[in-house]
């Protein structure tokens, strides 16, 4: 590479970084993406389902230490299957796990999923929040609620707020009080590439904005827990998708820089009593020309996971 042509890129990559917040943006704001919710109003639970469009690329990473998850071992890097159909995010905790059954079934119909001589197997990553204590405790997704929220997808924007699987998400847990939460989604411009994200917000902390304001009345500084160790019963879930061609192990960078926004805005995070779980999609759909580096696009998955989480916590 010749020295003018560093400077350009150099150039090029200052335009972009830090990225443009998408007034109006979602998760579907990256072409291709779509999404659908199910929800039970009644039993106060409901599932999310992130349709994909193919090829793609994705990866995952589990900071919480309670997650309740299905197909998450071959989001790693090295592992044969690199693509995926979906992903499931749903309320009931690990029974809330059977709605990917549906989701499956479903893609199975319309052909897709990873070809074997056997025909397509459907690949859906799946995650849960524990909401069983705020309605009914015996409602929760199943396999047709997975599928309802299947032919539900939609590229519209994103409803977000006590919908899917934010119906009973709630927050402020580690004070040893219950404030409501919900599903948030949020999309930043960098360069010519989007960088999306959705959350649901579960956590046993309380949320704060990327700048530090308290959201649901935490203190800046955690005190001590105000109430038994709840573990198992929290977690905040996300899906970050960009529409750039970056490889799996560029993709990670992106997760962990989403994560990294859970510890800015969910304080405490990723603990003992979380299974705090973030999945990620790459399209490969934005033209050869502009592409960027993955740093880039990192440090915008930062901001988009972050605006999401303020998105979550319902207006006051």
């Amino acid at each position: 590479m010749t020295q003018d042509s560093i400077a350009d890129a150099t150039d090029d990559e200052s335009a972009a970084q830090g990225g443009s917040l998408i007034v109006g943006g979602t998760l579907t704001s990256v072409p291709g993406v779509s999404v659908g919710h199910w929800t039970d109003p009644v039993g106060i639970t409901g599932c999310t389902v992130v349709n994909l469009p193919e090829p793609n690329i994705v990866t995952g990473e589990v900071r919480g230490a309670a997650p309740g998850t299905r197909e998450t071992a071959l989001l790693a890097p090295g592992m044969t299957v690199e693509n995926a159909q979906a992903f499931l995010l749903t309320g009931g905790s690990a029974f809330g796990l059977a709605a990917a059954d549906g989701v499956m079934a479903a893609l199975e119909q319309d052909g897709r999923g990873y070809p074997t001589p056997a025909g397509p197997v459907p690949i859906v990553p799946a995650a849960a929040i524990f909401d069983l204590p705020v309605g009914d405790a015996s409602a929760r997704p199943d396999r047709e609620s997975g599928r309802l929220a299947y032919e539900a997808c939609t590229d519209a924007p994103v409803e977000m707020g006590a919908v899917g699987a934010g119906t009973g998400a709630t927050v402020s847990k580690w004070r040893g009080i219950s404030n409501p939460a919900g599903l948030g989604s949020a999309a930043v411009s960098v360069g010519e590439l989007t960088v999306s994200a959705l959350v649901v917000l579960n956590a046993v902390g309380d949320a704060f904005s990327i700048e530090g304001q308290a959201l649901t009345g935490g203190a800046a500084v955690p005190g001590p827990l105000e109430i038994p160790a709840p573990v198992g019963e929290n977690t905040t879930l996300v899906v970050v998708a960009t529409d750039a061609a970056i490889s799996r192990q560029e993709l990670s960078r992106l997760c962990i820089r989403a994560h990294d926004a859970l510890a800015v805005c969910i304080r405490p995070v990723h603990t003992a009593f979380d299974g705090d779980t973030c999945f990620a999609v790459a399209t490969g759909g934005a033209p050869s020309e502009h592409q960027l580096p993955s740093f880039l696009l990192a440090e915008a998955a930062f901001e988009a996971v972050g605006r999401a989480v303020e998105a979550a916590v319902p207006a006051v």
